[in-house]
């Protein structure tokens, strides 16, 4: 009877035995530790602002250890971007640390546009209370470019020297100690953090970019309005070089889990296993500089060719001023320095010749590339002369396939003068001058055309002042043909009863005269 009983009582209760177990079964969470999910960050900062997107997908998992690659894009508001594609392993010990390394493939577009490849390798050791990182930067492939933007030339004597621009990767490391600020439990869903450390980067050549670097970082692993996995992180950041100064940033960071958001339930982690997903934490940039890192050297030719000769102020005297240009040469580039004052001679340029007084000149580099240089500007004033050839003074006589640029020219005097004469001539050019020529009694001028073809007056600035008979930009004389006149900026002035800008003398003609 009791053995009856007792077998009914065990076939009653069976369903509820069996149902306990089941039930609890239910509950338990299902699926891996760690998903993947997306962190979208944004740093503003003293200097530039940038924006991130770091994706990360667990590889493979256990109990303990998580392997990872983490895919990062970044971009910034100083036409620069970077990407980072890396793989690395974490692993919980028993003694309650998380250690783990790293390494990543990245690629960088920089501000002036050059493509710079680096390989980073890292090592991280995590508790409850201490961050310890410390980071290696190899760059790999083609490390330098030469930047022409960042080139400049100046004029040493006679001799005129070229100082190259570039932009170089620095290799180099860094690393940083973190330490948990208890003003949370140990184990609280939100912590935050200070970190100390630096970080040094080298380059032959280069000025070493190495300095301390501080941050905060305060996050929160359970924000009641975000979704379950999600953390939002505020940060705040200072660092400080002698090639860059000093740069600060504040900066927020948002984590989007990427796994299924069904009715499954998620498994509740500790502290130290949230720990296994913190970003990897290293320099943002391949570092890079630009500038001169190499000693200057001489220029000797133009990009097309021609024998570059430079007079200097210093060297070349007023008495010997067109004698120095003559000897020059036919298709020579004569690059003036300095300030020549009582000139009151007529210089004649040679056929092919260009005079240089400043302004922006294409060479050819020793290494043979042809870049395009600022020349610094120059100056000449005096009487100028017709040198017995009758008509006013002037200060050059041009030839055919010459050029007058970039030069500051002033001619004060009390009879007829202009600043250039052109006679005869054909394929001659003026441009980007500034021209400036004052008279008191007489007729003062810029330029004379006669007889002449192919003249081009470009781009000059033009000052004329006469207080005698007239004032005139431009005098045409004679048959001319293909003269062409384009964004010059005039002034005629003074007391002068015939101010014009443009004379034509009588029975003078223009076969095509062209301009704006």
């Amino acid at each position: 009877m009791h053995v009856t009983r007792s077998i009914l009582s065990i076939l009653l209760s069976a369903p509820f035995l069996l149902a306990a177990p089941v039930a609890h079964a239910a509950a338990e969470p299902s699926g891996p530790k760690w998903g993947p999910h997306i962190d979208l960050e944004g740093k503003g900062g003293t200097d530039r602002n940038l924006g991130e997107t770091d994706l990360f997908i667990p590889l493979w998992q256990d109990e303990d250890t998580l392997t990872f690659t983490s895919l990062r894009a970044r971009m910034d508001d100083n036409n620069s971007h970077e990407g980072n594609f890396g793989l690395g392993i974490r692993q919980m010990l028993d003694s309650g640390w998380n250690i783990g390394g790293y390494g990543y493939f990245d690629r960088r577009h920089s501000p002036y546009g050059n493509k710079f490849n680096q390989l980073t390798f890292g090592a991280e050791a995590l508790s409850l209370d201490w961050d310890f990182r410390a980071n290696a930067y190899v760059p790999i492939g083609t490390t330098q470019y030469m930047e022409d933007s960042l080139s400049t030339v100046d004029v040493s004597g006679t001799t005129l020297m070229y100082n190259q621009g570039e932009e170089r990767a620095l290799r180099g490391f860094d690393g940083e100690i973190g330490w948990r600020i208890p003003l949370f439990a140990a184990d609280a869903g939100q912590q935050l953090r200070a970190y100390a450390g630096g970080y040094r980067f080298t380059e032959d050549g280069v000025d070493t970019v190495q300095g301390p670097r501080g941050r905060l970082d305060l996050t929160f692993d359970e924000v009641p309005f975000l979704w379950e996995g999600s953390r939002f992180s505020l940060g705040a950041e200072i660092q400080h070089d002698s090639p860059r100064g000093t740069q600060g940033f504040a900066s927020f960071r948002l984590r989007i889990p990427l796994q299924g958001f069904g009715d499954t339930p998620k498994p509740r982690l500790s502290a130290m296993e949230r720990r296994m997903t913190d970003p990897i934490i290293r320099d943002i940039d391949v570092v890079s500089q630009a500038g001169q890192f190499s000693e200057a050297s001489e220029i000797t030719q133009t990009a097309d060719g021609k024998t570059i000769t430079v007079l200097n102020s210093n060297s070349t005297s007023a008495a010997n001023f067109a004698t120095d240009i003559a000897n020059a040469g036919a298709n020579s580039t004569v690059i003036l320095s300095g300030n020549y004052t009582a000139i009151n001679s007529v210089t004649t340029v040679q056929s092919g010749q260009t005079i240089v007084g400043g302004g922006a000149l294409d060479i050819k580099t020793p290494t043979g590339r042809s870049v395009t240089v600022t020349i610094p500007d120059a100056s000449i004033s005096g009487t100028g002369s017709n040198g017995g050839a009758g008509g006013g003074a002037r200060l050059f006589n041009m030839a055919d396939n010459s050029s007058l640029v970039g030069v500051t020219a002033n001619v004060n005097t009390t009879g007829s003068a202009y600043i250039v004469h052109i006679e005869g001539k054909q394929n001659v050019t003026i441009r980007n001058n500034n021209l400036t020529t004052q008279n008191g009694t007489s007729t003062a001028g810029a330029i004379i055309i006669r007889d002449s073809q192919d003249v081009t007056i470009k781009n000059n600035v033009l000052s004329i002042t006469s207080d005698g008979n007239g004032a005139r930009f431009l005098a045409i004389i004679g048959n001319n043909s293909n003269i062409s006149i384009d964004d010059n900026k005039l002034s005629v002035s003074g007391a002068g009863f015939d101010k014009r800008f443009v004379f034509f003398a009588n029975s003078s003609t223009i076969n095509n005269l062209s301009g704006t």
